[in-house]
């Protein structure tokens, strides 16, 4: 008798609450939803999470990436060459002119170089992926180098495998930030 009552109790309610209507989405729009849990940090020299990545990749560029098309092959972003030396220990790479931050300021190598040696010096998970090639906080104001706006030179303590010294060049950590902009804001 209690679960006769019960199933009574259960069909009144449903009859009187009536039926739930759906929101439709309009057909010219695009819904995306993301889990963003993760997201610690906007700063590349920080940012090793999914979501951050996801985030970092719409908002900063790095000097070289992968091509969409097939990943095996590395493409430039914002260098638009570089060279390794013979002893596989110098990177040296060409900046894009005419690339401007957000803020209006002029991308340069300087601003490429100062990330990096940025993301050395605060020590942070990420910066293992290049540090892992002897830049510690102590060298690498030598061992990453602009000599000029639009040349890059990146130096590792011995000699790498090259495919392995650009795919790790690469990560997230490695995104250019504006140094002018961020030192203002320290």
């Amino acid at each position: 008798m209690l679960k006769l009552f019960a199933c009574g109790i259960l069909a009144a309610t449903i009859a009187c609450s009536g039926l739930a209507a759906r929101a439709g989405t309009p057909p010219d729009t695009l819904v995306e939803a993301w889990v963003i849990d993760d997201l610690v940090s906007l700063d590349p020299a920080e940012i090793f999470e999914a979501s951050s990545t996801e985030y970092l990749a719409q908002v900063y560029d790095r000097l070289i990436g992968y091509d969409q098309k097939d990943a095996s092959k590395l493409v430039p972003l914002l260098a638009e060459s570089w060279t390794v030396s013979d002893d596989a220990r110098t990177y040296t790479f060409r900046i894009r002119d005419g690339v401007t931050f957000h803020s209006g300021n002029p991308l340069t190598a300087r601003d490429a170089a100062w990330s990096l040696q940025r993301a050395i010096k605060l020590n942070l998970a990420p910066a293992y992926i290049v540090s892992q090639f002897g830049l510690t906080a102590e060298n690498v104001d030598g061992m990453v180098t602009a000599p000029d706006d639009r040349t890059l030179v990146f130096r590792t303590d011995k000699a790498y495998a090259p495919t392995f010294v650009l795919n790790c060049l690469t990560a997230t950590v490695t995104a250019v930030v504006d140094s002018k902009l961020v030192q203002e804001h320290e």
